[in-house]
């Protein structure tokens, strides 16, 4: 019998050609080098960016760097067990977050596990931490006003439900006091609220979240905390964690707030990630796409139309500055994404103004449609008043011998500023605030000592909510202050205010 090679050859190509291996190496790889939570792996040629890998020990990464020869990866757990050629698996999904619910009250890290000693989250729904933000044609404009319970910000800063507003100072000047007041005026209101904590210590965590249990505000509030001991690709999910976990809510029809505390520790985890894997570094060595991780962030939050069940997400980032300069890097940036700031200073926090907001450099593009007609009927010529105040307060300085016009209008400017001083966790009802502009605006408030107006428009409030109750109703039911209203609220103001002298 006679073999032919060619017959031959052309046996084992066909049995090569239909070998179906068992394990792809696609789907496997191998770690070459691994330090500072980060791991070199060959192989993986079908991994996805932001797919979650297993390493021995049940230890999770997240693939970051696709790159020819390999594959980069942020370790998700501690590297310290793990060592060069250690095999590396595919999950073939991405991270994901658990969301529902059942995360109202919880304090969960930035992979959706339970940090508080409550037990486990029961809930069966999870959504990828990165979503493409929903499109245009899917959004309607802002509309409705997402009250602080902050005179200050209510009145000159509108916030509306689906903004985004960037609260912006150097540390310590009360930012994380504007959010958590937030969170706990949104009490009655039904506003789903999640509050990231990024790069803070434990304790502060901690604290935050035995205040807001005590204002009762825990009860519709998610915590996602990454502290400063974590790792860095933990610090990097955690905002991303906690919009997906709003996102839940969102595409329900409800209305949800957002605050990421703070992106500047964010953009630094980042870049400490980029570093170690190698990117190209650009402007203070912050990586080049430093922009887009805050931008794909921010974008998520919107006003759904009502097609597409009209729920909304509220961001308030927060952004901490050196020395006052918001002209530096991650500054401008997140200026440039958000719809407006809310910007603390230090010499007013110093010179006892709480909160320290600065109304001239301070905005909202969204301005007055994210108002009640009440609320711009006696706050529209606020920022203004204030303008005119600081203005003549630098030229006052130099000059002893004022005219009476000025003397005015530096007393009103006087008078306005205390009325604006809020306590922390003090927030004010929307009816509450308007009676004491109103009172500041019509000039009711002129011949008193300073120290004597908050205890007065204490004592005003009180009286018409004891004695003339329908004054409070008509500002709740109608949101408008008709020329009734006015006439009856001057006749109640003025009367009081002799009653008082």
């Amino acid at each position: 019998m006679k073999i032919d090679s060619s017959e031959i050859s052309a046996l084992i190509k066909q049995q090569i050609k239909d070998f179906d291996a068992k394990i792809e190496s696609d789907d496997v790889g191998t770690v070459i080098t691994i330090g500072d939570g980060v791991a070199l792996v060959y192989g993986l040629d079908k991994a996805m960016l932001g797919e979650l890998v297993v390493f021995p020990h049940d230890i999770y990464g997240m693939v970051m760097n696709l790159e020819e020869e390999n594959v980069g990866v942020v370790l998700l757990g501690s590297d310290s067990e793990i060592k060069e050629g250690d095999v590396v698996r595919r999950t073939k999904s991405v991270v994901e977050v658990p969301t529902g619910d059942a995360m109202l009250g919880r304090v969960v890290n930035a992979l959706g596990q339970p940090l508080d000693g409550l037990g486990d989250i029961k809930t069966t729904s999870t959504r990828p931490v990165e979503v493409i933000a929903p499109g245009v044609m899917y959004r309607k404009s802002v509309d409705t006003p997402l009250q602080t319970g902050i005179k200050a910000i209510d009145a000159m800063i509108p916030i509306g439900r689906g903004q985004r507003e960037l609260i912006i100072g150097d540390r310590q000047t009360g930012k994380t006091a504007i959010a958590i007041d937030t969170i706990i005026n949104q009490k009655g209101k039904g506003v789903y609220c999640v509050y990231v904590a990024i790069g803070q210590k434990n304790s502060t965590v901690a604290s935050i979240a035995d205040k807001l249990k005590k204002a009762g505000a825990m009860d519709y509030t998610v915590i996602v905390s990454a502290t400063a001991s974590e790792l860095a690709p933990l610090l990097y999910i955690a905002p991303y964690s906690g919009m997906a976990i709003a996102e839940e809510w969102l595409h329900k029809g409800k209305d949800c707030l957002i605050v990421f505390d703070d992106l500047s520790k964010h953009a630094v985890s980042y870049r400490t990630l980029s570093l170690l894997l190698k990117r190209p570094s650009g402007r203070e060595a912050y990586p080049g796409d430093v922009f887009y991780l805050h931008s794909r962030l921010l974008e998520r939050a919107c006003k759904l139309s009502d097609e597409y069940g009209g729920g909304s997400i509220t961001a308030l980032p927060i952004i901490e500055t050196q020395a006052g300069d918001i002209s530096a890097y991650i500054p401008t940036n997140v200026i440039s994404i958000t719809d407006g700031q809310i910007f603390l200073v230090s010499d007013l926090f110093n010179a006892g103004q709480r909160p320290a907001i600065d109304s001239g450099l301070s905005v909202s593009r969204v301005g007055s449609a994210a108002q009640i007609k009440a609320m711009k009927q006696v706050a529209s010529s606020l920022k203004i008043e204030l303008a005119n105040y600081n203005e003549l307060l630098a030229f006052s300085q130099f000059g002893s011998d004022l005219d009476k016009e000025t003397k005015d209008v530096l007393n009103h400017g006087k008078i306005l500023m205390e009325v604006l001083k809020q306590n922390q966790y003090d927030t004010y009802p929307v009816d509450r605030q308007i009676i004491e502009l109103f009172a500041a605006k019509n000039r009711y408030l002129e011949e008193f000592d300073i120290a004597l107006i908050k205890p007065t428009l204490t004592k005003l409030y009180e009286h018409i909510v004891s004695s003339h109750h329908d004054i409070i109703d008509e500002i709740n039911d109608k949101k408008i202050l008709s020329d009734e209203l006015i006439k009856k609220m001057n006749d109640v103001i003025s009367s009081f205010i002799q009653t008082i002298k």
